[in-house]
């Protein structure tokens, strides 16, 4: 199984990659918005491993800080 650092940084270079190949300015920032999310749980599950704090890897890789899924924005 993958770890949830290896996914949100995985995830995080797919968007980059993809927004280098998006043909409009808006599928671009699309892109770099997601991109941006991933590396925000990067971050945020680092930071909360670090500090024994309850891993992000015990929310939702859905649940952004907001607390909300993608379904519910």
């Amino acid at each position: 199984m993958e770890s949830n650092d290896r996914f949100f940084r995985r995830r995080a270079n797919e968007e980059m990659k993809a927004a280098g190949r998006a043909v409009t300015e808006a599928a671009r920032e699309r892109r770099m918005r997601l991109a941006g999310i991933f590396l925000e749980r990067l971050k945020s599950a680092q930071e909360d491993g670090s500090a024994g704090l309850p891993a992000a890897g015990d929310r939702s890789a859905f649940e952004w800080t907001s607390g909300q899924s993608l379904e519910q924005a």
